[in-house]
């Protein structure tokens, strides 16, 4: 029998930043994201932090504030700006500066900045108009920096976790398990990186790779799969199943597993004079 359409339609693959309902919907349980997303290799935020001229920072979309934290540890001043008002509440409440609005459109009101950072946000971002906002508001000099966490499990893991997406959604157009993950994110860098260079106002955009692992429970894997931006687009029921049928592979392992991750940096500096 045909597994029901999800309520909400998935972006298409290479436009992601106009499936505006997915790309807002992560405010719905902030403190469950906050508590279980990935953080960022502390060598990445250094690294970041060195290619700056200086100790400012914008962290855009910066959700509960993981990023924003995480820079502000390593000595920076951030200033965080996130479309959802619900995710900016939280990161307040928990002493980030938030300010909300989508990043294109924001009024930086004449502050610049030493380094622009988004983690795991700026394919929600229009590439082209996004990179020049960025060039707008960074000092000459300053970087922009784009990153996300690609996990990059072994073949019997993939193979279990896609096993649990086909029985539960048969006709979904992407099973995130099918194919290797950093191929899959290569066209999220190619066109962040097209952006750069089409708006004509960086030189030419680097790639950074950071490799580490994490290990996960059943439980705490299941926690993170709800704060995926495609399981708000599921119906009660599909979700229900595919968290009951990935919680039993887990179960299968052994109720824990190691996941490899590459966080990859998209990064090029402000060219010439503001």
């Amino acid at each position: 029998m045909p597994t029901p359409e999800s309520k909400k339609p998935l972006a298409p693959a290479n436009e992601p930043h106009k499936a505006r309902a997915m790309a807002e919907s992560f405010g719905t349980d902030p403190e469950r994201y906050d508590r279980t997303r990935p953080r960022y290799p502390d060598a990445l935020v250094a690294r970041i932090a060195a290619a700056a001229p200086g100790q400012d920072v914008l962290d855009v979309g910066c959700g509960t504030g993981i990023v924003s934290r995480q820079f502000r540890a390593a000595g920076s001043t951030v200033l965080g700006v996130d479309v959802d008002a619900r995710m900016a509440a939280y990161a307040r409440d928990h002493g980030l500066d938030v300010e909300v609005g989508p990043f294109e459109t924001w009024d930086a009101a004449g502050r610049t900045f030493d380094a622009v950072v988004a983690g795991q946000t700026w394919h929600w971002v229009d590439p082209v108009a996004g990179a020049t906002k960025a060039a707008e508001v960074l000092r000459p000099g300053g970087r922009l920096a784009l990153f996300w966490n690609v996990f990059r499990p072994g073949p019997d893991l993939a193979d279990a976790f896609a096993a649990a997406h086909r029985e539960v959604l048969p006709d979904s157009p992407r099973n995130p398990w099918d194919r290797p993950t950093l191929d899959a994110y290569g066209a999220i860098f190619a066109k962040v990186a097209d952006g750069l260079r089409d708006a004509g106002l960086f030189g030419e955009p680097e790639e950074w790779r950071f490799d580490w692992e994490a290990t996960y429970t059943r439980d705490a894997w299941l926690e993170q799969m709800r704060t995926s931006g495609e399981a708000g687009t599921y119906r009660p029921e599909q979700l229900a199943d595919l968290l009951a049928r990935t919680g039993a592979a887990i179960d299968a392992m052994g109720g824990e597993f190691a996941l490899p991750y590459t966080a990859v940096v998209v990064t090029a500096e402000r060219a010439g004079a503001a």
